[in-house]
């Protein structure tokens, strides 16, 4: 499909969802799999624990014992090590916290409430059958599922991991994602423009926008506005990488390549977008793998990203959830935006006597990277007329974490 209509937000995600498919999983050692996403059922293999333990230091005995003062049995009742003794009526053992409870034993009195005397041990209180025990399989029974496919792996899912003796685990890896920008004005940060160049701020802003959503950047510098440059750097981007983002040349300018080189190589699924900014954007395959032409102007570049990049990305590293949380805001102040295309305005978002309330971050010019610095939130604004102070328009948390599946994109109003 080589597309040359301006499409809507909507149908661009529905295109670029078409393409993504998630990455084939890989199996991660332990110490490695925290922010991936699981691939696999994880099941207990056997009890955890797999004996009744002490959860206080005290004494194990018989609950139901009256003696008025009971036999100390030999033994240090440590973590890590089987009893050797049999607690029956009359008797206690030593145990500690984490320790295998002594055959017979149904209780532990805490260390607190006993006196030794002696060789023996007398109790200052009664006690119930379980108490100060932890059955075995009380926090796990074998065979059951433990962690199921879809979960993104946190502290406590690593930890349950090795509660169940895994030292890896298959999960869809990162994408690696190559990034290049294009533009013989482009100089790299540190070196000093000539008269007419300007600093790549494009490429270092998604390098940062990428490892944010949990890729792994590949950076392949500058390309030069010559179709010979910009064909090397794509394939050397597909040679290395499960997906490509680029920055400029994707207008309708004589020096604009990226698109005719993508429909070279591949297949375009669209060139335009009916939004502001991020009119010219382009989105192709090539060999199975998602290219994105994003525009060349700082701003747009970022907000392309953040609204199609970015979830197609954490697709592909096998997310199920991905799009940030969505509010109804009243405006603080007019705010003019397209007559034509649906604008996503940068703002800051705040609850104020249990309403959302919204104000913008000053020129939305989108070569104002500015506007994107201190903003929590896009305002999707859908094209109209002037919008009064007091609108209620949609906000999406760009702050927030991801919470809502792919049926609930924020193209959709």
């Amino acid at each position: 499909m080589n597309d040359e209509r301006m499409i809507e937000p909507e149908e661009a995600w529905q295109r670029i969802a078409a393409q993504v498919r998630s990455l084939p999983p890989v199996e991660i050692s332990l110490v490695d799999l925290a922010g991936h996403v699981l691939a696999e059922e994880v099941v207990a293999e056997e009890d955890v624990p797999p004996f009744p333990a002490a959860t206080v230091d005290g004494w194990a005995v018989v609950a139901a014992d009256s003696s008025p003062r009971r036999l100390i049995l030999e033994g240090k009742g440590t973590a890590g090590v089987m009893p050797t003794v049999q607690v029956t009526v009359g008797t206690a053992a030593r145990v500690m916290t984490g320790a295998p409870l002594p055959p017979g034993a149904d209780g532990v009195v805490m260390v607190e409430d006993s006196t030794e005397e002696e060789g023996w041990i007398r109790f200052s209180r009664s006690i119930r059958p379980g108490d100060g025990v932890r059955p075995a399989g009380s926090d796990l029974a074998a065979g059951q599922v433990v962690l199921s496919p879809g979960t993104v792996m946190g502290p406590a899912e690593v930890g349950l991991m090795a509660t169940v003796g895994r030292v890896a685990a298959r999960v869809y890896p990162r994408p690696r994602v190559a990034v290049f920008s294009t533009g013989d004005e482009l100089v790299e940060p540190g070196d000093r423009p000539e008269p007419g160049q300007i600093c790549d701020s494009n490429r270092y802003a998604l390098l940062a926008a990428i490892r944010q959503a949990g890729g792994e950047p590949i950076s392949l510098g500058i390309a030069p506005d010559d179709e010979e440059g910009q064909r090397a750097l794509l394939l050397r981007a597909l040679e290395q990488a499960d997906a490509l983002v680029t920055s400029g040349g994707v207008s309708i300018g004589t020096r604009d390549l990226i698109g005719p080189l993508l429909a070279q190589l591949g297949t375009v699924h669209f060139h335009r977008v009916r939004q502001k900014p991020g009119k010219p954007f382009t989105f192709a395959t090539v060999g199975g793998k998602p290219c994105f032409g994003l525009p060349g102007n700082p701003v747009s570049s970022l907000v392309t990203f953040e609204l199609y990049v970015r979830p197609a990305l954490r697709l592909m590293a096998g997310h199920r959830l991905l799009w940030r949380p969505k509010v109804e805001a009243k405006l603080r102040h007019p705010v003019k935006h397209d007559p034509v295309r649906i604008e996503f305005q940068r703002a800051i978002v705040e609850q104020e006597e249990g309403e959302w309330r919204a104000r913008t971050t000053g020129s939305q010019a989108s070569s104002r990277l500015l506007s994107m610095v201190g903003a929590n939130a896009l305002l999707r604004l859908s094209a109209g007329p002037l919008l009064p102070a007091g609108a209620t328009v949609t906000a999406i948390l760009t702050g927030q974490p991801e919470c809502t599946f792919s049926d609930s994109s924020p193209q959709n109003s």
